[in-house]
């Protein structure tokens, strides 16, 4: 995504719009407005209000993934590195405006920014499971690369569920994942060659 200083106030005026008034209440020209330029300078900078939608979703998954990069640096080991980052994201999302109102979208408020989470998830997913692959390739696992991809995307699926629709506290949540990675990394020798 372009670091476009303009793209940038686009993009912080789109996300106070939605946040006051739902996805719904959001149209090019009170961007423009609220940014101080023509409603064409907003539609050359990010084309349409559909690419303005994910523009503004992906910087935020960004955001989200810079709290997944925070959780693993200075760990010791995968588990104590998911943990720290599930928390870190799951608090960032329980503290976030715009990701509240997304959520409040899935329980019959405005849907138009819900479908770029819910019904398009594949590059959300991709991202986010990239990222964790990157972090957790220089550990030293006792795991085939196949079991260690399907942990992966099973803690990323979950992780991703719970910022939809969280089942516990941000703490409780990640110590629960990080509990089972444990498992999967205290198996039974044998598994490491299956």
């Amino acid at each position: 995504m372009s670091d476009s200083p303009l793209r940038e106030r686009i993009l912080d005026a789109t996300a106070g719009l939605t946040i006051g008034g739902g996805w719904a209440a959001v149209s090019m020209g009170k961007v423009a407005s609220a940014v101080g330029v023509s409603r064409q300078t907003v539609h050359t900078e990010v084309g349409t209000k559909a690419e303005l939608a994910e523009l503004l979703v992906i910087r935020e998954v960004e955001a989200f993934l810079g709290e997944v990069i925070a959780g693993f640096e200075g760990a010791a080991d995968v588990p104590t590195a998911i943990e720290r980052s599930i928390t870190r994201v799951l608090a960032r999302a329980e503290d976030s405006s715009l990701v509240r109102g997304v959520v409040s979208a899935a329980h019959g408020a405005d849907t138009e920014l819900l479908p770029l989470l819910t019904t398009r998830p594949e590059h959300l997913l991709d991202l986010a499971t990239a990222t964790v692959q990157g972090l957790v390739a220089p550990f030293d696992l006792p795991l085939p690369q196949a079991r260690i991809d399907a942990t992966i995307e099973v803690i990323v699926r979950v992780a991703l569920s719970q910022v939809m629709h969280p089942t516990g506290s941000p703490h409780e949540t990640a110590e629960h994942l990080a509990w089972m990675v444990r498992v999967v990394l205290d198996a039974l020798p044998g598994e490491a060659t299956r």
